[in-house]
Formats: structure tokens, sequence, C-alpha cells
């Protein structure tokens, strides 16, 4: 009977622990382990499994942790409790509550205490660019095709993933269905559908849109919060030697939810990748609506969306103007959605908690800091406001990437300094602004003498963290510095004064840009490379890629969104650019400006001998250059900034060299001095 019974016992657990692990969800850190390995030993069937489930389980998660802290939120309120004995035992009761809710639906909550660094690898959405393998490899390039689209949303700059899906693109059984964000943001997704359609004049479907984008961002609103009730991480404390009291600490954690709920703002402005907010993004919502609903006749809903927006930007002129328009027609006032005043009105609260707060984490009110006046648009006729294109009512681009340019007004046409320089197009002709290109910069035998010097000093990839090339695997890309060029000369593998001559016409080209733009501060050296492309042989035929993709050089340009955000790994200091061209007998390579959506070419330039690209760097000037399928490519590329505090460490190494060899008089008797004891 005894040995009965503890039969019994045992079968009871094992069938108690089959049902719990039946019931609980697998911890997604573990299956992505799962996954990696799997496709390093090539189980490509395998990898999407654990992939796949990986996703889910982490989907899951955070879905469970947000529903189980509203509803535990809503079911043990605060109220008005005026004892402290209660406002403790409120705690206790939502504490227990949400760790049974989390666990009947989860499991234990440790197996789902995961590392930074594998939340950020969802984050940054790593595990769809092994998923996007796998189901290449499994003949799936539909699927394939999905993964790829959803990890380049949020990793725009990753080159080999653009081209990756323009193959796709071109596949049998891709279609453009296929190529959908399988994480993008619901209120994100509703706004952007709803700006296109916008823009085709189609307000009512526009319409549909913005208003689920509302919803949609409310609901984002409201789940950001929750998740902010979860544990933090106290900055410059150590609280295993904590010793202040207890009310400090509850202050602190506080300081921190509230610090967090805070910055939803800018959480559920910022694009998937990308560390910038898009400006005034939820007002836009109700300036797009108040105008759509004014051209479907719907007047009412149109100064109610107006007023709306002065909430976020009081006093703005433009909208004011609107806002009388619409009352003189409906002869009476309206009032603002309460959705978009108890908004603001619990964000104010947040502002003024954190002000007094013990951690030094306040920030001033949000309408400062999240969403400025666009300012700036005119209307003389008294006509509700339009977008006029994105770039109008977005205009991030023009007042963060542009900053050189805007601080010098956008001028050009100054002064070309030398004799024989000729103008060939100004930035009217190049349909841009802070563009031209000139011609004759250079002679034919400085061309010949430089394009000598190419073939004697580049090294493969130099500059370029040793790669073949950067951009493409259909050409040989070799490259070399001015710094470089003297050490080849001092060495006599070529001749110095061809590499003095490199180092005179980067600083020709300097000067010119300089007094072109009429810049009223000296423009600084930021990188200069002697670069050639070489088409290879046999790898010419149906190309679809190029031999620079379209980019910024001060900005990653996120063509969907029609920005280009100011951040690294981009060269954010960087402010003007130069390409000066040493031949033209190859086939393709033609430079080319694009709008921001990289895609629609507002000027090409075809290279020859002596002629100089010269444009602003920011994201008003998105380039790239076609395929080089015949010949090799040379030209002087330069970047410039107006921050002397990054100037290029090899250009100044290089100037103390060449006024050694000048003050020695060294060019044409020989040559007695090391330029590496210079460096």
């Amino acid at each position: 009977m005894d040995v009965t019974s503890k039969l019994y016992g045992v079968l009871t657990c094992i069938l108690q622990a089959l049902l719990l692990s039946s019931a609980t969800l697998q911890p997604f850190d573990l299956l992505y382990n799962n996954a990696v390995e799997a496709f390093y030993k090539g189980e490509y069937g395998d990898v999407v499994r654990y992939m796949e489930s990986a996703l889910s389980s982490f989907s899951e998660v955070r879905e469970t942790r947000i529903s189980c802290r509203l509803r535990c939120t809503d079911h043990h309120r605060f109220g008005d409790l005026q004892i402290e004995e209660a406002f403790f035992e409120v705690i206790l009761h939502r504490a227990n509550c949400m760790n049974e809710c989390i666990e009947r639906k989860l499991g234990a909550q440790s197996m789902h205490k995961v590392s930074d660094d594998v939340i950020q690898d969802f984050n940054r959405r790593i595990p769809y660019n092994y998923l996007q393998l796998a189901y290449r490899k499994l003949g799936q390039p539909d699927k394939a095709a999905s993964a790829a689209h959803t990890y380049f949303q949020a990793n725009p700059e990753h080159v080999e993933m653009g081209e990756d899906l323009e193959q796709y693109k071109a596949m049998q059984g891709v279609k453009e269905e296929h190529l959908i964000d399988r994480e993008a943001r619901p209120h994100q997704k509703a706004f952007f559908a709803g700006v296109k359609l916008y823009d085709e004049g189609n307000y009512e479907g526009a319409v549909t849109f913005f208003e689920e984008a509302l919803e949609e961002y409310y609901r984002a609103d409201v789940e950001c919060q929750a998740l902010c009730e979860g544990p933090h991480h106290f900055q410059e404390q150590d609280h295993v030697l904590y010793r202040y009291s207890l009310s400090e600490l509850i202050s602190d954690h506080y300081t921190q939810v509230l610090h967090c709920e805070h910055e939803c703002v800018r959480d559920l402005a910022t694009r998937p990748g990308r560390l910038s907010p898009m400006e005034n993004y939820l007002p836009l919502h109700y300036d797009y609506l108040q105008f759509a609903y004014f051209q479907m006749g719907r007047t009412d809903e149109a100064l109610t969306c107006a007023l709306a927006y002065l909430l976020f930007h009081e006093g703005d002129e433009f909208m004011t103007e609107n806002v009388e328009y619409y009352r003189e027609i409906l002869q009476h006032d309206g009032q603002p959605r309460k959705v978009a005043e108890q908004y603001l009105r619990r964000h104010k609260q947040e502002s003024d908690l954190l002000l007094i707060g013990g951690d030094n984490l306040g920030v001033p009110y949000v309408e400062g800091n999240y969403w400025s006046s666009t300012g700036g648009r005119e209307d003389a006729n008294r006509i509700p406001s339009g977008t006029d294109g994105w770039m109008d009512y977005v205009p991030i681009s023009a007042k963060k990437n542009n900053t050189a340019a805007t601080a010098q007004d956008l001028r050009d046409g100054g002064p070309l300094l030398y004799e024989n320089v000729r103008l060939v197009l100004n930035s009217q002709a190049l349909n841009g602004s802070q563009r031209v290109v000139l011609d004759d910069v250079i002679t034919d035998d400085e061309c010949s003498e430089l394009s000598h010097l190419a073939h004697s000093v580049t090294a493969a990839g130099d500059g370029y963290k040793g790669k073949m090339s950067p951009h493409t695997p259909n050409e040989k890309f070799e490259g070399a510095t001015v710094l470089k060029t003297l050490k080849y000369g001092y060495e006599g593998r070529v001749p110095l004064k061809s590499a003095r001559l490199f180092y005179d016409i980067s600083e020709k080209a300097r000067s010119i840009i300089e007094s072109y733009f009429m810049l009223n501060s000296t423009l600084h050296f930021s990188y200069t490379h002697l670069v050639c492309r070489t088409a290879i042989s046999g790898q010419q035929e149906y190309r679809n890629d190029l031999s620079h993709p379209i980019h910024a050089d001060n900005c990653l340009l996120d063509p969907e969104a029609n920005e280009c955000w100011k951040e690294p790994p981009a060269y954010t200091y960087r402010d003007y650019s130069a390409l000066l061209y040493l031949n033209g007998d190859f086939d393709g390579g033609e430079f080319i400006f694009t709008e921001m959506d990289a895609k629609t070419v507002t000027a090409s330039v075809k290279p020859r001998c002596g002629r100089l690209v010269g444009f602003s760097s920011g994201g008003e000037n998105p380039h790239g250059v076609r395929a080089v399928t015949r010949g090799q490519r040379c030209a002087v590329a330069l970047w410039f900034t107006l921050d002397p505090l990054y100037r290029e460490l090899e250009r100044l190494q290089a100037d103390e060299v060449i006024q050694t060899l000048d003050n020695q008089h060294m060019w044409d008797h020989g040559l007695h001095i090391n330029p590496k004891d210079e460096l």
C-alpha cells in the first residue's frame, strides 16, 4: 500500500510537470540561441522553426506584460487614499496580481529574464537577417523577401540587404505584397498610408487612415506606459549598499517610471532603427485631418481638428487663421478633441512631477521637446493648410541635416578663383540646391599624372577597412590618401612631384568650393581619397546594382520616410562634398542626384577629365554612382567640414610634411627627410 502511494505520488508529480510544461511559454532567448546554432550547422529548417518561435515568444511576453499590468492597475487603484497603510496595501495587491497573471500565462517569470544584449538584437531585428538567409536556402523567396524587407526597414544603411532586396524583387514568385514589414507599428503604418493617399488627393481615404493612426497611437501610448511599470536600472546608485529611506527609494523608482512614460512621446514618433523622432509627429495627424475634412466639406470636424492642433502649438498663426475661417463658415465655435486634451494634461502632470523629482531626471514640458511649430508657412488667401509635399510639412531634413547650408543662407555663385575654371551647371540647372558642376579645374596633363599615380599607389580597399569593394561585388575598388602617396614618394615608388600634385589639387578644390558657395568661415578637410573603380570582366551582364548606392554624406537616408537622420554611423560633421574626375573613357559611372525617395533622378553628370562636382553634404543632396560596366573610373573624392574639431588628422600630418619639404627646398634637389618622421 505504501509503495502504491509513493508510485501514485510520483505519477502525479510527472503529470503536473507535463501539464505545466505544456502551458509554459518557451523563453525567446533560448529559442534564439538554438536558431543561431542551427544556422551555423546549416540546418535551415531548424533555423526557421526556432527563430519564428523566438519571435512569437518575444511578442507574447511583451503583450502579456502589458495586459497584466493594465488589468492589475485597473483592479487595484490608489484612488483618494489618505493613509500610508492603504497605499502599501494597494502596492502589495497590485504586485501579487501581476505576478500571478504573468506566471499563469507565461510560466515562471525567471524563465523570461533575458539579457540586454539579446533584447537589443530583437529590437534591431537581427532575427530577420537569419530568417531571410534560411528561407532563401530553403527555396522560399517570398518569405525570404518578407524577412529581408522587415530587417531593412530598421537597418536602411545595410548596403548588402538593400541589394538582396533588389534581387528578391526580380525573382519569380516574389510579389509586391510579399514586401511587408512584419514588425510594422500599427500607428505609423496607418499614418504613412494616410499621407500617401493625402498626397494623391484621396482625402476620404486619407481621413480613414489618419483616424486609425490616432486610435492606434493612443493605444500604443497606453501600452508604452504599461511597459514603464517594470523594473528600472537606477543610474549612479548601488542598491546593494543603499542607505536611504524607503520613501526616497520609492520616489527614485517612480521618478524613473515617470521619465520612461514621458519618453513614450519620443518612442512613438521614432521609426524602427532610428534614434531621432519625427518632428511634430502627433500634431501632424490633426493638421492633415483638418484640411482633409475641409476638402470633404465636413467643416465641423475640420474645426475640431484645427483646435486640437492648437493645443500642441498654442497661438500658431497659420492654424489660428484656419480656425477663424472655419468659424466664419459655421457661424459657431467648436471644441478640440477631448482625447488630445487628456493626453496633453497627463504629460503636463508628468512634467510637473519630474521637475520635483529627487534624481535630476526632470525634462522640460513635452511641447518644447517633441513637437515644435513648423513655422514659416504662408497663406495669403486664408485657405486651410495642405502639405504641399512631405518636405514642406516635416522640414526636419532641411533644418537638421543642412546645418552648414542653413548657417550660410544657402548662398552660391561666388568667385571661381582660377582663370581657366568654367561654370557648367549651377543648382538651378541641377534641379536642387547647393550643387555645382565646374570644368577645367585641372589640365589633361594633370589628369594623366594623377591617373598614373592612382595606378601606382592605390591598394585594395584603402580607407574602407580593407574591403575589395564596399559597395558592389561587380567592381574592383582601389584608393589612397594624400599621406600615403607622400610616403610612396619618399620610398621612390612614385614620383614625389606627383604626390605633391595630389596635395595641391585637393587644396585647389577646397578653395574653389569654399569660394563658390560663399562660405563665411574656413572649410576644412574631413577626408581626401584618390579612388578608382574598375569593372570586373564577366560580371557586368544583367547588373541591377549601383557602383555606389544612393546615400547622403552626413546623415542616414530613409527613403520611405523622406527623412535623413543625422546620427551615427553617418559622418554628421561633414558639411560639403566634392568629386574631381580624372577621366571619362569608361562605360557607365555617371554621378546622379536623386530626390529623397532615392529613386527619382534629378540630375546626371558624366565624368570627364578636370570636371568637379560639388554639393552640400546633407539630406538635400542624395546621390550615387551608376554601375561602371567597362573600364576604370578614377577621381579624387573630398569631404569637408566647417568644424575645425573634425579636421582630417592625416591632412594635418601631410601639411607638416609638405611644409618641411618646402622649407628645405627638397623638391628638385633630392630628398633628405623621411616623411614618417613627421607623423
